[in-house]
């Protein structure tokens, strides 16, 4: 990296920054993270362990005054150098949410967002979401937003990524905007070469993942825990074949096949599904810890896969600490995750591009 990133280097604040996803990747990559904001104080604890030199603000975005902020990082406006990120929670744009009232609050987000935007003038900006915010442009606000960012001189690249080719061991697509304003060169993230890493690459015994039984609790920091299973959970999954098997194995049983999908051998067929070694892992989900919601039981192991497993699919590294109330708070924080090794090849193209300009 050259001698003139450092005399500019690149700061930024992450807005929604969860347990710190986005976070950890663009600091990876060589950017200064000043601070994440998020109205979840759950997510303090795993934020300050593992972003080292920022600070947490437990702030709703709707009540933060752009004054407050300012003043309390010591901000300037028009700062060619600052970044500001907003991954904001997706739950009303998400295709698997269908209970819309419960997150109506998320929808206006991205609306909230641009009023820091507007008084920073930052220069660049960061969104990451899901595909729906793409789908439904006009009535999440973001139509408005990148007509507002161009208008200001920001050139605009936004489109929807699939976050396997950045290094990523999982198949998971993701709405990603990067405004630019400092080049007049539309910012991708940076792709990484070669084969996609798959589940094999990172799980299992080679990799550190000693097996495991279906209810083990792991008290250390490396959380290798699992959920327990029922009875006839246990026996279904001991049918389903290994690496890629499905409910399939037992459709025709009255007995074993979910009562919604006896016989029936169309539909969603990841439910009670294993992964397959040889690919990326399907989406992490914040439900991923359960067996029943997805293709997430181990490729050969009777069990789901665990907290650090998921963790690990989503490209956190394995000394990355995570604190929380319970285990579905801590899968729920690794489920809505940016993937670092993602947020890692936005970083790069930032600052790619602040090399070349300064």
């Amino acid at each position: 990296m050259s001698n003139n990133y450092f005399l500019k280097k690149l700061k930024a604040i992450d807005f929604f920054c969860s347990g710190g996803g986005m976070s950890y990747g663009l600091q990876e990559a060589g950017i200064q993270i000043l601070a994440g904001i998020d109205f979840d104080k759950n997510c303090k604890e795993t934020y300050e362990s593992n972003i080292k030199g920022a600070e947490f603000i437990h702030a709703d975005v709707f009540d933060l005054k752009e004054q407050e902020l300012e003043e309390k990082l010591s901000l300037n406006k028009n700062d060619d150098n600052l970044v500001l990120i907003g991954c904001s929670p997706c739950q009303f744009w998400s295709i698997i949410n269908t209970t819309k009232e419960k997150s109506k609050r998320s929808k206006n987000l991205l609306i909230e967002f641009h009023r820091f935007v507007a008084y920073f003038n930052p220069g660049y900006v960061v969104v990451e979401n899901v595909p729906g915010v793409l789908r439904k442009k006009e009535e999440s606000g973001l139509n408005e937003f990148i007509s507002w960012l161009e208008n200001k001189g920001y050139k605009v690249h936004f489109k929807v990524h699939e976050v396997s080719n950045y290094g990523v061991p999982q198949h998971r697509k993701r709405f990603t905007l990067i405004a630019n304003r400092i080049t007049e060169k539309e910012l991708e993230p940076i792709l990484v070469n070669g084969k996609k890493i798959t589940v094999r690459d990172v799980l299992g015994e080679k990799n550190g993942f000693p097996k495991i039984s279906q209810g083990h609790k792991d008290e250390s920091e490396f959380m290798h825990s699992v959920a327990g299973l029922n009875t006839l959970n246990l026996e279904r999954l001991s049918l389903t074949p290994h690496n890629g098997g499905t409910r399939m194995a037992y459709v025709n049983d009255e007995r074993l096949a979910p009562p919604c999908h006896y016989k029936k051998t169309d539909g969603f067929k990841d439910i009670y599904g294993r992964m397959w070694w040889d690919k990326p892992s399907p989406t992490i989900t914040t439900k991923f810890f359960s067996f029943s919601n997805g293709r997430f039981a181990h490729p050969e192991e009777d069990r789901a896969i665990s907290i650090r497993e998921g963790a690990t699919l989503q490209s956190f590294p394995k000394t990355y600490k995570f604190i929380g109330s319970s285990t579905s708070n801590i899968a729920r924080m690794i489920g809505n995750a940016v993937p670092p090794k993602y947020a890692t090849a936005i970083g790069k193209a930032l600052i790619e591009n602040h090399i070349n300009a300064v």
